[in-house]
């Protein structure tokens, strides 16, 4: 018989701004024993040095967790220039200097061939697999890995600011699978400078920003209380990104069963992935055929 995991059935999406140190497991693990949940995930990994946005779900909402993880995203880092490190961050090794320091204009000229659709190669320190090893622990052992190249789209990279010739402070919107410390270390390749990420911040993710986030410290300081409760945003804020579809209560009886029910839309078109609502909360996600939604994943009432 399969272990019955304790906790509460509390659904709904916390919006921490993490801070720099742990990682994202460990802010996870956090939040779901401030909350006494049964369950909780992330929406897309932060490195342990990174701050800033990090969408958790608790319970149905882990439903939600991969078109939160597939939508676009924002971050805001700083490039120290003349640099290149074995992590492409700080927290690694200098491997190689260069004395030259571009100008803005040849950055913001450089960042042209950044933009769109591009194929990137993932830092050495990564969870990418490798045979079935994580690329990070390859590293560790001194083991350096051909890591092959993977497609990512940018939407915009921008130069912030430039506090003084050894740093650049950029700005980049895109979409899953995005590593900013590989953007950093290419871009430093192609200045012919070298660099590394000194610091990172996401700003939002999807439907989430930081607006919504709420701090470690205040997570820890109403841990285990009625109150904590407030700080939950409902599981249908992760939705936001999708057509929704409203259904009759018929239609959501069926749906909640796995089967094909009728709904009404203005904005889905045949084969698009959208989400169905009764009485305004969520009943399931699924493809919208011809005024029905066929259910991929359906909520508990």
């Amino acid at each position: 018989m399969a272990r019955r995991r304790k906790g509460r059935d509390i659904s709904g999406w916390l919006i921490l701004d993490k801070p720099a140190g742990p990682g994202s497991t460990d802010m996870v693990n956090k939040v779901r024993w401030a909350f006494g949940a049964k369950k909780a995930g992330h929406a897309g990994t932060l490195d342990p040095a990174a701050t800033g946005l990090l969408a958790i779900a608790l319970g149905e909402a882990t439903k939600v967790i991969p078109h939160v993880t597939d939508a676009m995203k924002a971050y805001r880092f700083t490039m120290r220039l003349g640099q290149a490190t074995t992590t492409d961050d700080a927290e690694g090794e200098v491997i190689r200097t260069s004395d030259l320091r571009p100008d803005d204009a040849a950055i913001e000229e450089a960042l042209q061939g950044y933009i769109g659709d591009i194929m990137q190669v993932p830092p050495q320190f990564s969870a990418v697999k490798v045979e079935g090893e994580r690329a990070y622990d390859l590293a560790r052992e001194g083991e350096r890995t051909d890591l092959a190249a993977r497609p990512l789209y940018v939407e915009s990279l921008r130069l912030i600011a430039r506090p003084d010739a050894d740093h650049a402070e950029l700005e980049l919107v895109c979409g899953k699978g995005g590593y900013v410390r590989s953007i950093a270390r290419d871009l430093g390749q192609d200045l012919g400078c070298e660099a590394h990420v000194t610091a990172l911040r996401r700003l939002w993710s999807g439907p989430f920003d930081l607006e919504d986030a709420v701090t470690l410290d205040r997570i820890e300081e109403l841990a285990k209380t009625p109150e904590i409760d407030a700080l939950l945003l409902p599981l249908e804020d992760g939705l936001t990104d999708l057509p929704e579809a409203r259904c009759t209560a018929e239609g959501a009886a069926r749906l909640r069963n796995g089967n094909p029910g009728m709904v009404f839309t203005s904005d889905a078109e045949y084969g698009d992935t959208a989400w169905a609502s009764w009485e305004g909360r969520a009943v399931a996600i699924g493809t919208y055929r011809g005024g029905e939604l066929h259910p991929s994943r359906v909520f508990t009432a």
